[in-house]
């Protein structure tokens, strides 16, 4: 077993296009994302299309549920905005498929979800330790959420966050996804062409406030307190 996992392209299209082009380069068909297809970016349609297009799979991430449900983000303003903008643009046939996306996925050995196993959607795996997978069936655990790329081993047991496609908060800016290849895992990294990004943000009304991060891969400051 030969697989690409991605996560938390958030609407960055032109991250994405990158990313998949050098799953391709590697043979990699087969192609699992952890969620959270939109938000923060423009190019919500071309992101699910792409994925669509291509039948990759995807988790229901915290911005995929905030699309999907109608709702909105209880911890930042600037996710807030982003929607707003978003919910104006995006196809009703991509809300219907963000909406069919499923809260955890098995593939082989690898139980994947978008935030954690105590929440799926929306926990925060920021240190992930040997006592919490000590208590979850399984040896190969995957999830996003914090863009922060990582692999960690508990013994028989191994935790991956394949990192952001599309916002690093890990202070690399390049965009970010994991393979595994008999269940052995490497991580990955490559660059693209941020400038579409800007402009089309631009257009749409968003100044540097909200892509700015983008240049450092830092984390996003833009928070409800």
């Amino acid at each position: 077993m030969k697989i690409g996992v991605i996560s938390d392209i958030h609407g960055n299209y032109e991250a994405l296009k990158t990313v998949l082009a050098e799953l391709d380069r590697m043979g990699i068909s087969e192609i699992y994302c952890l969620g959270d297809v939109v938000g923060y970016y423009t190019q919500v349609n071309e992101c699910c299309e792409a994925l669509i297009e291509r039948n990759i799979p995807n988790l229901m991430g915290n911005h995929d549920w905030y699309m999907a449900s109608g709702g909105f983000c209880p911890r930042s303003q600037s996710v807030n905005d982003c929607l707003v903008y978003q919910r104006k643009v995006i196809k009703d046939s991509n809300i219907e498929w963000l909406r069919q996306s499923s809260i955890q996925r098995f593939v082989g050995s690898i139980h994947m979800v978008h935030g954690g196993w105590a929440d799926p959607i929306d926990e925060y795996m920021i240190e992930p330790n040997e006592e919490y997978f000590s208590k979850i069936p399984g040896t190969i655990f995957m999830s996003g959420h914090t863009h922060i790329q990582s692999l960690h081993s508990f013994g028989p047991k191994t935790y991956c966050n394949p990192g952001s496609v599309g916002q690093p908060r890990d202070l690399d800016p390049r965009a970010a996804f994991a393979v595994v290849e008999d269940e052995t895992i490497t991580l990955h990294r490559v660059e693209y062409d941020m400038t579409k990004v800007f402009e089309l943000m631009d257009k749409a009304g968003f100044n540097d406030y909200y892509y700015g991060s983008l240049k450092t891969g830092a984390k996003r400051l833009c928070r409800l307190e």
